[in-house]
């Protein structure tokens, strides 16, 4: 099938496991590099076409969950601040919470020292207010740092897609090219 120099020449670049997509100058080069013929090839970079549309709506999922979980943690790190601010005043915070989705109920906050926060899979753990800005704030961090990977990884499968599609074009166009040379050549003999 494909030789080693061709497997070396094929993964132009490669971000967080993502297979750079080989630009294709010379569809003959290529084609006798790889050892395919144009159906072999076409084929191949289809199935590329696909696995690359597979890692983008994982990605997008990716995107979508920690597009919706930097409000989330954004609004509990103002609850928490909310909290410090009324510490000490005297004063008692009436808000009104999610029990469960669309069930709300009004609770009186007296001053406190620490809150609950969800950790996931159904695990609360008390913390000290300081303790969970802290923890908030690196949470917040973390998801935004994860988002701008996830965009950047998001924009190189773009190109990747884009110059598979390019190259499926031209191995195809220049198949067809071929076609006509063969056809016209095969007229003029027997004319």
């Amino acid at each position: 099938m494909a030789s080693s120099s061709s497997t070396e020449a094929e993964v132009v670049a490669e971000r967080r496991g993502i297979p750079g997509a080989q630009f294709v100058e010379d569809v003959q080069t290529y084609l006798n590099q790889s050892g395919l013929d144009v159906n072999s090839a076409l084929a191949f970079l289809q199935e590329r076409l696909q696995q690359y549309k597979v890692v983008e709506m994982k990605l997008l999922a990716q995107q979508r969950d920690l597009q919706a979980k930097i409000p989330d943690i954004e609004k509990c790190l103002d609850v928490v601040a909310t909290l410090q601010a009324k510490k000490g005043t005297g004063e008692a915070l009436i808000t009104d919470f999610e029990v469960s989705e669309g069930i709300y109920s009004r609770a009186r906050i007296e001053d406190t020292d620490s809150v609950c926060l969800w950790l996931g899979a159904n695990v609360m753990l008390e913390y000290s207010c300081e303790e969970a800005t802290a923890l908030l704030q690196k949470n917040l961090d973390n998801a935004k740092a994860s988002l701008e990977v996830l965009v950047a990884d998001l924009q190189f499968l773009r190109d990747q897609v884009t110059i598979t599609q390019v190259t499926i074009a031209r191995v195809y166009n220049w198949d067809v090219h071929q076609r006509r040379l063969r056809q016209a050549a095969g007229v003029a003999i027997e004319s």
